[in-house]
């Protein structure tokens, strides 16, 4: 149980269909990924998209997730029936980009994949969405600016070690210390109930807010105006945790019946709920609001990708 959650928190750290002159990967190879419990113990994971000259390495990724790269979108404007199914797959991309083509393209080209390999087909609206403005809290900010980088030797082992190889060092059952990825250095420590303490390093306020999202089960927008990056510690319940493994496609059992007339769902909008107050902690505030939020709509997607 206490490995599932552990590899739940590893997990947790423009529009437009492209025309007839579409730019298209020379050569693709997709494959389902192995499973992520697998790469967890081998303390390497192989996740995200890395670009070296004309390779493109696509690392354990869903559907979904490719879907935000290729049409530069957020994880809640990905919607529709046809998202149902295949958010659980994971599946590694290894492909080339032709001559003349820059890496700046490279969405453009995964769009043309998704098209030809997926069947995907979508359509567009914008709705008044309810959201949370992450604000700065009476009283100002809490938090320490991050260090800056360190110079990496040349003879040190990790020197060019692509961004999307995140190493997982699991301490047993007392948590695990996450390298690589854009928050640098994340520490996760099991607390009581299942509770996690998570500190990262080196974190932006959008992608704190994009984090948040993940456990508020509605779109976060930084209105913060806070530049930088930032050493960010954050305290999340089992109910925070119920709530990213529903959106993650991944179900954890209850440890016990849930209040009455209050389920997980509820909790995670809930101003009293633990991921309010850690963001508090913050000098920090969610406030509820609405806002207009354009929306990728899933019309079909294959859940199996043609052959390579």
């Amino acid at each position: 149980m206490k490995r599932s959650l552990l590899l739940l928190a590893t997990a947790a750290v423009g529009f437009g269909q492209a025309g007839a002159q579409r730019l298209e990967f020379e050569v693709a190879s997709v494959r389902a990924a192995g499973p992520l419990d697998k790469m967890v113990a081998s303390g390497k994971m192989h996740i995200g998209m890395h670009i070296d000259g004309a390779r493109v390495d696509i690392g354990s990724m869903s559907v979904p997730e490719m879907i935000q790269i290729a049409y530069k979108v957020k994880r809640y404007q990905v919607s529709g029936a046809g998202a149902d199914g295949i958010t659980a797959q994971r599946y590694d991309i290894m492909a080339k980009i032709p001559e003349g083509a820059t890496k700046d393209q490279v969405p453009e080209m995964l769009q043309a994949l998704l098209e030809d390999r997926f069947k995907l087909k979508f359509h567009r609206e914008t709705k008044d969405l309810p959201v949370f403005a992450l604000v700065v809290a009476k009283g100002g900010p809490k938090l320490k600016e991050s260090p800056p980088d360190e110079p990496v030797a040349a003879d040190d082992p990790n020197a060019g070690t692509p961004s999307n190889q995140v190493k997982v060092n699991v301490q047993g059952e007392k948590g695990a210390v996450i390298t690589g990825g854009q928050n640098g250095t994340t520490k996760v420590a099991m607390g009581p109930n299942g509770a996690m303490h998570f500190e990262m390093q080196k974190m932006q306020i959008n992608a704190l807010a994009e984090f948040l999202a993940r456990f508020v089960e509605r779109p976060v927008i930084d209105m913060t105006g806070l530049k930088g990056n930032y050493q960010v510690g954050l305290d999340l319940s089992m109910d925070d945790l119920r709530t990213v493994a529903r959106s993650a496609g991944v179900a954890i059992p209850a440890g016990g019946p849930p209040e009455a007339g209050k389920g997980p769902a509820d909790g995670a909008s809930d101003p009293t709920s633990s991921i309010f107050s850690t963001v508090q902690q913050l000098g920090l505030k969610l406030e509820p609001r609405k806002a207009p939020i354009e929306i990728l709509i899933i019309d079909h997607v294959e859940k199996t990708p043609t052959d390579n």
